[in-house]
């Protein structure tokens, strides 16, 4: 999970509220936003096996979970808002967003970054090879201008 129905009430306190009303109590079901935030992750992660292992996803840095968040909370709301029949179109806007920029993710159109990825890097450390960069390990050259001179 990337954002917490903690997160949902942060960025859109009011919309929630409204989108995930029960009918008869009129109180926000905060259950349901919960259950659209795992489906939500689901989602995500099923859009980005296409390029990235299920370890390389729970290994994020701050800022690559921070906007997958935004991603699930949009999401999510779309889901609670299509659950209660009370969809509109700023939701359904910010949802096909998210799906958008989530499969330019995964088609390599741009990028999250993956904490301790990379050959040199200690676990836990940065690394300086992004995760669409491919590492090349080879032995050393047998031939050279410098073995061949006088050949």
């Amino acid at each position: 999970m990337y954002a917490t129905l903690a997160d949902v009430l942060a960025r859109y306190p009011a919309e929630a509220t409204v989108l995930a009303a029960d009918e008869q109590t009129r109180q926000r079901d905060d259950t349901r936003i919960e259950a659209s935030l795992v489906d939500g992750a689901l989602e995500i992660r099923a859009i980005l096996s296409a390029r990235y292992t299920p370890a390389e996803l729970g290994n994020l840095d701050a800022d690559s979970r921070a906007i997958l968040s935004i991603y699930q909370i949009d999401i999510a709301l779309y889901r609670v808002a299509l659950s209660y029949g009370r969809g509109n179109e700023r939701v359904k806007d910010r949802y096909d967003a998210a799906l958008k920029r989530l499969e330019a993710i995964a088609a390599g159109k741009g990028a999250l970054t993956v904490e301790g990825a990379g050959g040199d890097a200690q676990p836990g450390e940065p690394s300086s090879i992004g995760p669409a960069q491919p590492v090349v390990e080879a032995p050393e050259r047998l031939f050279t201008r410098d073995r061949l001179r006088g050949w």
